[in-house]
């Protein structure tokens, strides 16, 4: 089966605000990358999938490549464009066909010469342009003839990527798909993605800017796969990544750092939260990173809240950890009891990325957080479990009654929904709801994941009759 296959690589590379992530989400029908009229949105690698008739392939979208960039955010950025080209199989340069011919394009042109990868030289932004218009000033480059296209609008973009993939594939694309693999149609069709595989564990890492996430990612995996960079705001995408680990799959999400409402003032940053709340939403479990060197702040806790909301699994890493010395150590742990008090079910550690310190037992929780937000509770257990628990303590009565609880039964995962069946459950008050929250999580081993309780009263067919 060729999904058994090694997947060919393309890399898009070039200078900043050619199309590239453009081009990325037309290849992988998706809007996965940032596209927005700034130069230098893209930072670190992203990984997709396209594909052409029958046969996959896995598309790099990469920053704006500054080759002669020596120091900073930019060398940085190179460093990671460097990376992919060494693997891929073919990689595409992209130009701007409108902007023409650039001294930054041919410094790239120089670079990818020396790789030793096959060359593609794409001209964007062609779309109303002749062919010959087009492509003429980039004949310069000595890449092999230029292809002209529109990642915006589709043109040419099917013949591109057949042109990539010619010796990659066992066959050519069956007649009629040209235009699926173009993806030149509407936004949205095309085929499905695949339903996520149950084991895999799709980890968010978020927290405000500068905790680490990226250095966390890179420790896991072994190597710079993202960039992480003494500077706020270095990601500014949600960059998906596979890594397995003790035999475990994991799919790790590094999101850029959410700061406060106030401070978001950049366009691109505005891109970057939502695209960090939709990380959240799309994980099964969220790490949420905090800083020893500094104290707990308020957009901590509307992140932690954040997570609550959406019900997804959580475990707390406190990174830096090393860092800090006794007194200090001791303060944090009264900051996050205090200002963290409502995330009692989450585990908490104390790590440091840099120094892979504390990782082991990090996962741990993690595999343990993901394993309590699917947890399968059973019916009969779960009846009995109540029934114990209201023969210890009955809730309160409202009135002249008293609310009854008859049975409960599992109405969700992910996180654990608990649905509870009686009469006068309207009456029942926050304070019982929680003792019952506390005595499911005791005996289901609940911990790492937030867990919804649901009542609902039972109809009463007399009162029907009655009212007849």
């Amino acid at each position: 089966m060729a999904e058994a296959t090694f997947k060919p690589v393309v890399v898009l590379v070039g200078r900043p605000n050619v199309g590239k992530s453009t081009l990325f989400n037309r290849l992988t029908r998706s809007r996965d990358a940032l596209v927005a009229d700034f130069p230098g949105l893209t930072r670190d690698r992203h990984y997709g999938e396209g594909r052409v008739g029958d046969h996959p392939f896995i598309v790099v979208d990469t920053g704006g490549f500054e080759p002669v960039a020596k120091e900073g955010i930019m060398a940085e950025m190179a460093r990671q464009t460097v990376q992919a080209v060494d693997e891929a199989d073919v990689v595409v340069f992209l130009t701007d066909g409108r902007a023409g011919l650039t001294a930054h394009d041919r410094e790239i042109a120089d670079r990818l010469r020396r790789s030793g990868r096959r060359i593609l030289l794409a001209v964007n932004k062609a779309e109303g342009l002749s062919r010959a218009n087009a492509a003429a000033e980039f004949y310069e480059l000595g890449l092999g003839e230029p292809l002209p296209i529109s990642a915006a609008h589709g043109d040419g973009v099917h013949t591109l990527v057949e042109e990539a993939l010619q010796g990659l594939v066992p066959e050519a694309p069956e007649p009629g798909t040209e235009e699926e693999a173009a993806g030149a149609g509407a936004e949205g069709e095309g085929e499905a993605e695949p339903m996520p595989v149950p084991h895999r564990v799709r980890l968010a890492i978020v927290g405000r800017p500068n905790v680490g996430k990226s250095t966390l990612v890179n420790t896991l995996l072994g190597e710079e796969r993202v960039i992480a960079f003494d500077q706020p705001g270095t990601t500014r995408d949600a960059i998906e990544i596979d890594f397995e680990r003790g035999g475990r799959q994991y799919t790790l999400i590094d999101t850029a750092g959410l700061r406060k409402r106030g401070k978001v003032f950049e366009a691109i940053e505005k891109f970057s939260v939502i695209k960090t709340l939709q990380a959240i939403e799309a994980s099964n479990v969220v790490l949420l990173m905090l800083d020893a060197s500094t104290e707990i702040s308020e957009q901590d806790a509307h992140i932690a809240g954040f997570v609550l909301e959406t019900g997804r699994a959580l475990v707390v890493a406190i990174n830096k950890w090393d860092d800090a010395d006794a007194d200090r150590r001791d303060e944090i742990r009264r900051e996050f009891d205090r200002k963290l008090r409502f995330l009692s079910f989450a585990k908490m550690h104390t790590v440091s990325a840099l120094r892979n310190a504390g990782i082991g037992p990090l996962l741990k929780s993690i595999d343990a957080a993901h394993a309590a937000a699917f947890a399968k509770l059973s019916t009969p257990r779960l009846t009995r479990e109540l029934h114990a628990a209201v023969e210890q303590q009955q809730p309160p009565r409202k009135g002249l009654f008293r609310p009854k609880l008859r049975y409960a039964h599992q109405g969700g995962q992910n996180p654990p929904l608990i649905v509870i069946h009686g009469s006068a459950l309207d009456q029942v008050p926050d304070s019982y709801r929680r003792y019952l929250e506390a005595r499911f999580r005791e005996t289901f081993s609940l911990q790492g994941t937030p867990l919804r309780i649901e009542f609902r009263n039972s109809r009463n067919p007399y009162l029907e009759k009655t009212n007849a």
